[in-house]
């Protein structure tokens, strides 16, 4: 029991103060303490409390005196405490909840004071690894606590230590001084990797941010450019990639599983029942750079008519549900292509050759064989699984230059005239707005052109990819199982009636079109000017054409739909997921490296249409590279849309984004 002239001891901002006892009820206490104070105390905070009233009757000088030489005595004594060895000794007892003066004669032996019971309490809460105080007992934690507090305890020590030694080592690299050999600096980088990504997002984010705040580097680009110093990235690294997790290597599994791939031999390929189409003339018409040939065609005629062949590779041979290869396409959903380099959808084993319609080899097709009449109408369509060798492989150019004497290329262009027409017939809205080209020449610097999308060479295979996927879309949807289906809706205002190439009028009808829509079952595709679409003709780029080919498969052989409702619907939800990211990686890349050509023309003044104006801004496209801006209105109150005007590259930051410009 507490009564007047005892000393006790509480805690204060984390700091053992002792008093003496002025007068006690049942659950306060009145406190004169060492620093000269009077306070009342709830009976709870008391930690210790001698066993005898010493300092009753003394002035209060000599009892303030008195409280700060037992402070200053337990405070010596405090440091003879060895808090492991007496939980050592204790531990080994069953019961966990001791009496401090138990414990504080373990440790100093024999019968302990006051002042050595304090001091051991003192010791419980500044070292509060081995022991709790616990309702003026205390506890001893169990072994697994105490060593999950050790783990702690050396995390914390690691943390400091890297914050430390990181910080000076990281402003020296910084700086481009040597740093010397420091085991930290690969999961340092990692850690601050990860922050530039994620940012708050980021498992390590908080020590993240305090390291980069001791080491000074607290501007936004500081990692990166730290991240490129030390040659973790590459300049121009693609960040979008990265901070969207998209899966760009391929696992060991799947690896694997390519290599066990075989080529297999035109024998072999017929044996199967596979239609022998390999003494036909047929090209490939790509850009001149791509190794992934998923298409080809031929021309064959047959009195006043001709039958097309669209050769489509078969991925399907290759890549079977259920399979490791299978399941990397429905995470990808998609190749992705960057002026820098690609990420395929497949591994090139199977991307870049044994799918790939490579002149000269033996390869297995899904092949669309349709007679049409010169004017484009569709007299007879058969899929057959096919085996072609390519004769020819052309890029656009070359087709170009060889429409004037090649007959074949004459046709095909003819025949693609002809579907174009019967689509704008059908209510098709063509928006032909340039490619932007964006290559980077030795030095890694971008070169931009803008590439007409409507050149011969380009409408000829563009038109027979919507014809093969017309007549896919329609024979699944005639077998009235499920598939995967786009469609869209007319546009909210319809501006161009069929086809424009006014870029200011295709920029304007682009704003008025309702979003695609991917369905199980068909539906009208405004655009395409078809009842029911799908696409089936990139099976090596995109995991929708892939599924398309295996159920096409599937009921050609008989064995009804290869994949049911619930299977499409899981496909349309890995798509969904997938490809708003894809998309957004795509957007943003494109735009760093636009933004990186316009760096070089910082302070120069370009041409620009105007596509939209309002009180408050202007909205403008550039025409060498077709990126959009915002002009504050100025002297633009009297321009009209679709003007050109000369504007001013004012600003341009391809790390954020940045693309301002003045009149």
């Amino acid at each position: 029991m507490t009564s007047s002239g005892n000393i006790v001891e509480y805690v204060e901002q984390g700091k053992f103060i002792c008093g003496v006892v002025l007068d006690a009820t049942s659950s306060r206490l009145k406190v004169f303490n060492q620093n000269g104070r009077e306070l009342n105390l709830p009976g709870a905070r008391v930690v210790h409390s001698s066993s005898s009233p010493t300092l009753a009757g003394l002035s209060r000088d000599e009892q303030r005196r008195r409280l700060q030489e037992t402070d200053q005595r337990r405070r010596e004594l405090t440091a003879q405490v060895e808090t492991e060895m007496v939980w050592q000794l204790a531990a080994g007892e069953k019961n966990q909840l001791f009496n401090p003066l138990f414990l504080a004669e373990l440790n100093f032996g024999g019968h302990a004071d006051d002042d050595q019971v304090a001091a051991f309490l003192r010791a419980v809460f500044t070292d509060r690894l081995y022991f709790k105080y616990k309702d003026g007992r205390v506890m001893a934690h169990p072994v697994e606590v105490v060593e999950q507090l050790l783990a702690r305890q050396e995390k914390e020590r690691q943390r400091e230590e890297l914050l430390v030694v990181g910080a000076e080592k990281l402003k020296n690299i910084f700086a481009g001084e040597a740093v010397g050999d420091w085991p930290e600096l690969e999961p340092c980088l990692a850690l601050l990797r990860d922050y530039y990504l994620y940012a708050n997002e980021a498992e390590e984010g908080e020590l993240a941010r305090e390291l980069l705040k001791r080491s000074g580097l607290t501007r936004p680009h500081d990692v990166y450019s730290l991240l490129v110093k030390t040659g973790h990235w590459r300049p121009d690294e693609n960040v979008p990639l990265l901070r969207a997790r998209l899966p760009v290597e391929f696992s060991a599994e799947e690896l694997a599983e390519a290599e066990a791939c075989r080529e297999p031999s035109g024998e072999e390929l017929l044996a199967a029942g596979r239609l022998d189409l390999r003494e036909l003339s047929v090209l490939t018409i790509d850009g001149a750079s791509t190794r992934d040939l998923d298409d080809a065609l031929h021309l064959e005629r047959q009195g006043e008519n001709f039958r097309v062949g669209i050769h489509i590779a078969d991925v399907a041979h290759f890549v079977k549900p259920g399979s490791a290869l299978f399941a990397a396409a429905v995470k990808r959903v998609t190749s992705l292509y960057f002026p820098e380099g690609q990420v395929p959808m497949l591994p090139p084993r199977l991307s870049e050759d044994l799918c790939s319609l490579v002149a000269g080899k033996v390869r297995p097709t899904m092949s669309f064989l349709v007679t049409l009449t010169p004017a484009g109408d569709i007299v007879d369509s058969r899929i057959v699984a096919g085996v072609v060798e390519v004769k020819r492989r052309l890029d656009y150019d070359q087709v170009e230059e060889l429409l004037a004497d090649d007959p074949d290329l004459q046709e095909l262009l003819a025949l693609s005239r002809a579907l174009r027409r019967r689509r704008l017939e059908a209510g098709a809205l063509l928006l032909p707005i340039p490619d932007v080209n964006i290559r980077l020449d030795r030095q890694g610097n971008p070169r931009v052109t803008l590439e007409d999308v409507d050149i011969p060479a380009r409408l000829l295979v563009s038109e027979m990819m919507v014809l093969a996927n017309m007549v896919a879309a329609e024979y699944v949807a005639q077998q009235q199982v499920p598939g995967l289906f786009r469609a869209q809706d007319d546009p909210h205002q319809r501006l161009v009636q069929g086809y424009d190439q006014d870029i200011f009028t295709i920029w304007r009808q682009r704003k008025q079109l309702k979003p695609g829509q991917l369905l199980t079952r068909p539906k009208r595709h405004s655009g395409v000017g078809a009842a029911s679409y799908t696409t089936i003709t990139s099976p090596i780029r995109r995991l929708l054409d892939l599924v398309m080919q295996h159920q096409v498969y599937a009921l050609r052989a008989g064995k009804g739909a290869r994949f049911a409702e619930p299977d499409m619907l899981d496909f349309i939800a890995a798509m969904a997921t997938s490809q708003p990211r894809v998309n957004q990686v795509r957007r943003d890349r494109q735009r760093y490296w636009l933004l990186k050509y316009l760096a070089g023309k910082e302070g120069s003044r370009v041409d620009a249409l105007v596509v939209a104006g309002g009180p408050r801004r202007v909205t403008v496209v550039l025409t060498d590279c077709l990126l959009e801006a915002d002009l504050p209105p100025g002297r633009g109150l009297n321009i009209q849309p679709g003007e050109i005007v000369p504007i001013k590259i004012a600003r341009v930051d391809p790390l954020e984004g940045i693309l301002r410009v003045e009149w």
